[in-house]
């Protein structure tokens, strides 16, 4: 019988990207991984919000609420800027974060692409 760990539990259920429903903001690349003894699973999750001034607010309001049951723990990978066009259904991800560094926009993308199939979803390290 497949016992699930609380940890992956938690992670079935997180969003895989979660960013503004439009315009030009930064973006952060979090890797969610379990503090329990014996568990490997981790999932990486996009983030990007308007309301950001820096990139580490983001990443601290997130991982403060990943964290909170102490039984996951977040990493950030990076991070960017996201051009969110809902009318036209297109993203573009680029730029690096001075903070964290740049995010690896290869998957950022593909994250990005499974939360929304139907737009055209692309990437560039140009720009800040």
């Amino acid at each position: 019988m497949c016992t699930q760990t609380r940890a992956a539990a938690l992670m079935a259920n997180v969003p895989r990207a979660d960013i503004d429903p439009s315009g030009v903001f930064k973006y952060v690349l979090i890797r969610v991984h379990s503090r329990e003894e014996g568990d490997d699973s981790e999932i990486d999750i996009v983030r990007g919000y308007g309301w950001a001034e820096y990139h580490a607010d983001i990443y601290d309001k997130v991982s403060e609420e990943l964290e909170k049951d102490g039984v996951l723990d977040c990493e950030c990978l990076g991070g960017g800027r996201i051009s969110h066009e809902p009318q036209a259904k297109k993203i573009h991800v680029y730029g690096y974060s001075m903070g964290f560094g740049r995010a690896n926009h290869a998957v950022s993308t593909e994250k990005l692409k499974e939360r929304y199939p139907d737009y055209e979803v692309t990437w560039s390290n140009e720009g800040y």
